[in-house]
């Protein structure tokens, strides 16, 4: 079931190229008001897959927990060169695997008890994985380990060979198992997976930031290839279990240097000759109950690679926080509101500040992203003081603004609101009381109305994918990245957000007046005060390996 995909849809058979087969996929996987898209008719939660992957056989290093003791501001983790660098070691790894992908939390209510983690995941089913690659990182082995984050250790998969005078370097790989989020929902579980692979480049930026690192995405390698480094390709390892895709790959600098860090030599796989693989995955899911090939056909369509085309920055002003929130209280605080306060009101300082952090400029989580922008919010704001109910525009770049202004309805007015900052390119398309509309093009989600402000993430669509399939993925990824910049800025300002993946695609797309596929909508957030369920119980993320000493600062 999971080595390969198996036959392929109607319209995906009839389709001829990479981007009709894409093309297809995503008008396929659409929610409307009359039906949602193709998923399982019935969950059973004492059966859903183990939402830990780990490798038996394997060499395992135990890390240590001591992200709380930093002491870096979150202002200070967003901007590059604020903090001085801490040395590339394994205790500093550590900190940076448990601020990104480590557990942050247990919940537990009655009989049920779960993991939260550091970076956000559609439903808490956290299909994406992370691989390090280390060469001459003191205390850990050169070579390729995968990250378990239930135990906070490295599975050693492969040893690799290096040079004893070359510096420390660091890479990390992302890869999706896609049987976690379809095991819920479906066909259309290729799109949150990659929205999750989005949110954890973001969450790797942001905990670089806080020991004085930077985080580059690595152009320079193919699906293909990214696959054989981090030996998801290896039939001996998952005969039998669930696959994972490769997505991408991140290089972490401890230091400063004069070669972009996505251009320097990447160990690959051919280091690995005469060193053997070893590890067995686990099977996450012994009883799966529905096959969707649509999902393997688009993933086959989706591999490649991409090169960035952003040019330089926009020159904005230097982004202002007033927030002095400890980065790491920010990271580990994180959650995702289940409920809002639907009588509370966002000042407007909070919403531009919210707003002037999505914009694209060398600060996180921007600074990690090659491309240029390409997803642009449209707010329906409730609640913020000052600024009049209604429907709202962030053009993310200008060529976006002109572009949207001949898609979306004749009528809107595209006003700049009174208030707002010079240079924040946010304009009003119409007053009006949207609560019900944002309810109701979010699957009746009663977040997408009791909450300050809800968005849809348009995103330049058609001709992107037609150019390159590979960039499918890339847009979802983006999306997942204003996302995560979303969530982590709610917390600092003491607010919360929501993800939103169940949304009512061409609803949406005609009340905005769009008829074409030039934009479509990539994904819905919100954000407001979140009402707490007391009756769920918080617990430490590792019971009895947490320390509390004194917090350190960089060197």
């Amino acid at each position: 079931m999971y080595d390969e995909p198996v036959a392929m849809n109607v319209a995906a058979t009839q389709a001829s190229s990479a981007a009709e087969i894409v093309l297809a996929y995503h008008a396929r996987t659409k929610h409307s008001l009359t039906r949602y898209a193709a998923g399982p008719e019935t969950l059973d939660w004492d059966t859903q897959p183990n939402p830990f992957r780990e490798f038996a056989g394997c060499a395992r290093t135990e890390l240590e927990l001591g992200a709380e003791r930093l002491t870096t501001s979150f202002a200070e983790a967003c901007t590059p060169g604020s903090v001085g660098p801490f040395a590339l070691t394994i205790e500093a790894v550590g900190k940076l695997l448990e601020l990104s992908m480590g557990l942050s939390a247990w919940k537990e209510y009655g009989p049920d008890r779960w993991a939260l983690r550091c970076n956000p995941s559609s439903g808490n089913l956290h299909p994406t994985e992370a691989y390090v690659l280390s060469r001459n990182v003191p205390g850990i082995v050169d070579g390729l380990h995968h990250y378990q984050s239930r135990d906070h250790v490295l599975e050693l998969r492969c040893r690799s060979s290096s040079s004893p005078d070359a510096p420390a370097r660091l890479w990390i790989g992302l890869s999706s198992v896609q049987w976690r989020e379809a095991w819920k929902y479906g066909e259309r579980a290729f799109r949150y997976c990659q929205l999750d692979v989005g949110h954890a480049l973001g969450a790797f930026r942001y905990a670089a930031g806080a020991l004085g690192w930077r985080a580059t995405l690595v152009e320079d390698v193919t699906s293909a290839e990214l696959a054989a480094l981090m030996g998801l390709d290896r039939t001996d390892a998952f005969s039998g279990v669930e696959r994972e895709d490769a997505e991408l790959l991140i290089a972490i600098e401890a230091a400063p240097s004069t070669v972009a860090a996505a251009e320097r030599n990447i160990p690959g796989a051919g280091e690995s000759d005469g060193n053997p693989w070893t590890g067995r995955a686990n099977l996450l899911d012994p009883r799966p109950l529905y096959r969707w090939p649509v999902i393997g056909q688009v993933s086959d369509a989706t591999q490649g690679r991409g090169t960035g085309t952003s040019s330089d920055f926009p020159n904005y002003p230097s982004l202002h926080r007033t927030s002095e929130s400890c980065a790491v209280d920010v990271i580990l605080g994180r959650r995702s509101a289940q409920r809002f306060d639907s009588k509370f009101t966002m000042s407007a300082d909070i919403f531009y500040r919210m707003l002037d952090g999505l914009l694209d400029r060398p600060n996180a989580p921007w600074d990690v992203w090659n491309f240029s922008p390409r997803v642009h919010p449209i707010f329906f704001v409730h609640r913020v003081e000052g600024l009049e109910p209604g429907v709202y525009a962030l053009p993310r770049h200008p060529a976006a603004a002109h572009a949207l202004h001949a898609q979306l309805r004749r009528d809107f007015e595209w006003e700049t609101p009174a208030g707002t900052p010079a240079h924040l390119p946010l304009v009003r398309l119409l007053r009006t009381d949207c609560r019900i509309i944002a309810r109701t093009m979010n699957c009746h989600q009663a977040i997408a109305s009791d909450s300050c402000f809800a968005l849809s993430m348009l995103c330049e669509f058609e001709p992107i994918v037609r150019a390159n399939a590979w960039r499918y993925r890339q847009l979802h990824w983006e999306a997942g990245l204003l996302g995560h910049a979303l969530y982590l800025e709610a917390e600092a300002e003491g607010l919360r957000g929501t993800g939103i993946g169940c949304y009512f695609d061409d609803a949406l797309h005609e009340i905005l007046g769009i008829s074409g596929t030039q934009f479509q909508a990539l994904y819905h957030f919100t954000v407001g005060r979140a009402l707490t369920d007391d009756r769920i119980l918080t617990l430490p993320a590792y019971p009895g390996r947490r320390m509390q000493p004194p917090r350190e600062t960089s060197a």
